[in-house]
């Protein structure tokens, strides 16, 4: 038996109320009401794809053995690096062992479901666990439908031979050069097509023409389906599509517009995700991804369900979230307004990759070392003990950090030091365990911060070097709300 045996999701906390979206550009398209219901979620100002695809697969991770994976496939449209495997940032973030196969799949928002049967074949010929994270941040410009209709994103499937959660069943796919959108190297923005080419030649043709390949691939029909989820912008055609191939009601799993907005690559993982959250064992699952064709994917969910490990997860993130105040803020977070932030953020230079390939496992993967012969933990890595009582310079072990709790042991807000959302706000933290280290705090605000507060690590973006265009990364702590500490399953 092949098939799932973990998952994981991250949707960012950010959230945006699409009517305030709309009262700001009702004077100039006020169009867009048509689809101004419930919020879309938005990354913060550090945050893209390749830093929400770590969050997503440390949340597959929970209680996995991350050490028996082979291979990670990471799937996006929005990439940072065009020549730089961003699945490799992603593995050393993990702190992956160094035999393992990465992959950057990209180029067609079906990307995440192609990477999952290449993944799910990968197995079938032998590899033992593999995991497939999709994720998207894609930009619009302002005022616009596909303002309202993108979300910010991540999920990630783990799968393999044993434990598997849900049994893979089957898949098809179809492959058509159609373009109702593209992006061309180095443009920021998708060129649309007109609405109506997207709808009545894409969606409404290609999804049937896959799930009907399938069904009659595998000799089964929708009565064999208990929950149906494919993307579509458009919450009619989602509707009429399903309808048509004889899914309506619980049946069909909400394109979840009102909820997040679609999250691009990652938005097949996402409705999957949502759906074995509540899965029973025995259900059966039907998956497509759309862009450029189709793919459609089959499973039954399996008795091993039950046994999965507590996890954020796709609900948990929906429920832990925070409002954008206003659409000026949303827009300088968008790169979408250029403001000017003071002589203090023209300091910079070249990085040095050099040093960041011999520190890439403190920098990238936060693992610092742990003394042999008291245990005591550190970061950064030093040859000398820092207990006080011990001061051994013998071998020291790795020690991750990156899985820590910790508590504010100070905390600054500096109005002074360059951010995009002012006050920045810094401080020191205990880990649990032991080690302190110096961080900045992020997704929060300066009352949610207080000396003994709990705080959980999170990687995120941290500079961008235009000149050269390269892309830095780091951890930063996030504090924890009670309410929020497990979601999902």
């Amino acid at each position: 038996m092949i098939g799932i045996t973990s998952y994981g999701g991250y949707i960012p906390k950010l959230r945006v109320d699409r009517m305030m979206m709309f009262q700001a550009a009702a004077w100039f398209a006020p169009a867009v009401i048509a689809v101004a219901q419930g919020e879309r979620s938005l990354c913060n100002w550090d945050e893209d794809a390749l830093s929400m695809s770590v969050e997503a697969a440390r949340d597959c991770l929970a209680g996995m053995d991350k050490s028996t994976l082979d291979a990670l496939y990471l799937c996006s449209t929005t990439l940072p690096y065009a020549d730089r495997q961003n699945s490799g940032i992603v593995k050393t973030a993990l702190n992956l062992k160094d035999d393992v196969v990465t992959a950057d799949m990209t180029a067609s928002q079906k990307a995440g479901t192609t990477g999952l049967i290449t993944a799910l074949d990968a197995v079938a010929g032998g590899k033992k666990n593999i995991m497939v994270v999709a994720s998207d941040k894609r930009e619009s410009k302002a005022m616009y439908f596909y303002e309202m209709w993108f979300g910010d994103g991540a999920a990630a499937l783990s799968v393999g031979s044993e434990n598997v959660i849900a049994e893979f069943k089957g898949s098809y796919s179809v492959s058509h050069d159609f373009a109702e959108h593209y992006r061309g190297a180095g443009a920021k923005f998708d060129y649309m097509w007109e609405e109506r080419w997207a709808k009545d030649e894409g969606y409404t043709k290609f999804i049937p023409q896959a799930v009907n390949g399938l069904f009659k691939k595998l000799g089964i029909t929708m009565d064999d389906v208990d929950k149906f989820a494919f993307p579509c912008f458009f919450a009619r055609e989602h509707k009429s599509i399903a309808k048509g191939l004889g899914a309506e009601g619980d049946k069909l799993v909400g394109n979840m517009h009102a909820a997040c907005g679609e999250t691009g690559a990652a938005h097949p993982f996402v409705m999957l995700i949502s759906a074995l959250e509540k899965a029973k064992p025995g259900d059966r699952i039907l998956v497509c991804g759309f862009g450029q064709g189709c793919d459609a994917l089959y499973f039954q969910v399996t008795d091993e369900i039950t046994k999965l490990a507590p996890r954020k997860s796709i609900s948990g993130c929906l429920a832990d979230k925070r409002k954008m105040p206003n659409y000026n803020k949303y827009l300088k977070f968008r790169e979408l307004m250029d403001v000017e932030m003071g002589i203090r953020a023209e300091a910079g230079g070249q990085s040095a990759v050099s040093a960041l390939w011999r520190n890439r496992k403190m920098i990238t993967g936060l693992v610092g070392n742990k003394c042999a012969k008291c245990g005591t933990p550190q970061w950064p890595p030093m040859d000398i003990c820092v207990n006080p009582d011990c001061g051994d310079m013998g071998p020291k072990e790795d020690y991750e950090f990156s899985d820590k709790s910790g508590t504010v042991l100070t905390w600054t807000a500096d109005m002074l030091a360059v951010s995009w959302e002012p006050p920045c706000c810094y401080g020191i933290i205990d880990l649990d365990g032991g080690g302190r280290m110096v961080v900045d705090f992020t997704d929060c605000e300066q009352k949610d911060l207080a000396i003994g507060k709990e705080v959980r690590m999170t990687f995120r973006h941290r500079w961008f070097d235009k000149d050269r265009g390269y892309h830095g990364y780091s951890w930063k702590a996030v504090p924890v709300k009670e309410e929020t500490k497990e979601g999902g399953k």
